[in-house]
């Protein structure tokens, strides 16, 4: 298409959000950002990003952090694999270019958690590279407006897209060009009720003519629905708690919870749920409560959790990640949200 890029800058020139991200050319904000963004809205992201800048301006302040301030300082914003990810490279960053970013990117794309689209967007925004980044806004845009049909998590798929972005990418201001690409797609070319009446393309968009805008993207593979219903053990003597830490390989590892027990359904019976190793929490004078139930979606999960709070006395550690501590701590703590949620209200009634 002629002039795409033309009519993509000026739209963007006309329409951008004023985010601090782009006002840098600090490839250690640009990479923060970017890794803060996925699977984020910004509204969202915003804060965190502030957050991380005022806690750790720096590439060496974020690797000189204990990983739980960083999973802390995380909590909430979910996929916390990025938030180790980013310590991580952080430290690597450190130890192996000397508190540089590198500037090359089969160097910054082999670092852990950055693939091509994040090190094209680095090098594109702190260097201004011809590297064309594609993310699902730009797959979307592109898709509905060249009316790609090929699949975008296909290897055929991905290649296409792929070349197609290096044809249209301005090689003159490629920094901009990506920017407005991305803008589009998040604000304009939206997932849902995009704003096709009043779309600078609207006359050469092959998905509008066509009445494809709902189809495209395509996506080969759909993800399934996986439930799992977890029982939280709150075991205390009102003084201290039980907490766990999550060291397995699942969701949330590295924060913390109380002690589990999953169940291929809900239970609703605190007899039949207690296994061997918890017999001692069965004694007749235990003050057993059960709350609501949480539920928590992930992308591909969604969480059930009961939390029963069990007040006895003397307390006992049943596995290596459990340890004891101080109610008056719990806070101080990095833990999903769902339990987040509950100690508020385990905090707010005593």
């Amino acid at each position: 298409m002629i002039d795409f890029s033309v009519y993509l800058i000026r739209w963007y020139k006309q329409n951008k959000r004023d985010l601090p991200w782009r006002t840098t050319k600090d490839p250690y904000k640009i990479w923060l950002s970017e890794i803060i963004l996925q699977q984020t809205r910004v509204e969202q992201g915003l804060s965190y990003y502030l957050k991380f800048i005022e806690h750790y301006p720096t590439v060496n302040d974020l690797a000189s952090a204990h990983e739980e301030e960083v999973l802390k300082l995380w909590q909430g914003l979910g996929y916390y694999s990025r938030a180790r990810n980013l310590h991580s490279t952080a430290i690597e960053i450190k130890n192996k270019y000397n508190a540089v970013f590198p500037d090359e990117l089969n160097e910054i794309r082999n670092l852990k958690g950055i693939g091509d689209y994040t090190a094209a967007a680095i090098l594109s925004f702190s260097h201004n590279k011809p590297y064309p980044v594609v993310d699902g806004n730009v797959y979307r845009v592109l898709s509905r407006i060249f009316g790609i049909e090929d699949f975008i998590d296909s290897s055929k798929g991905r290649n296409i897209f792929k070349a197609l972005a290096e044809e249209l990418i301005d090689k003159k201001n490629p920094a901009i060009y990506n920017q407005a690409i991305m803008e589009f797609g998040a604000i304009h070319c939206k997932p849902k009720q995009p704003l096709c009446e009043e779309c600078c393309f609207q006359y050469k968009c092959y998905a509008l003519k066509n009445n494809e805008i709902n189809n495209l993207p395509k996506k080969e593979k759909q993800a399934k629905q996986r439930n799992r219903f977890f029982n939280y053990l709150v075991i205390t003597n009102e003084i201290e708690i039980i907490l766990n830490k999550r060291t397995e390989k699942d969701i949330w590892t590295g924060l913390f919870d109380f002690p589990l027990i999953e169940t291929a359904q809900s239970v609703d019976d605190f007899n039949q749920l207690i296994t061997k190793n918890y017999l001692w929490l069965l004694k007749k004078e235990n003050i057993v409560t059960k709350s609501d139930e949480f539920i928590h979606q992930l992308s591909h999960q969604k969480i059930h959790a009961v939390f029963w709070k069990i007040k006895t006395s003397p307390l006992k550690k049943i596995e290596t990640t459990h340890f004891i501590t101080s109610i008056n701590t719990l806070e101080s703590y990095p833990v999903p949200k769902l339990v987040e949620n509950y100690i508020k209200s385990l905090l707010q009634n005593l």
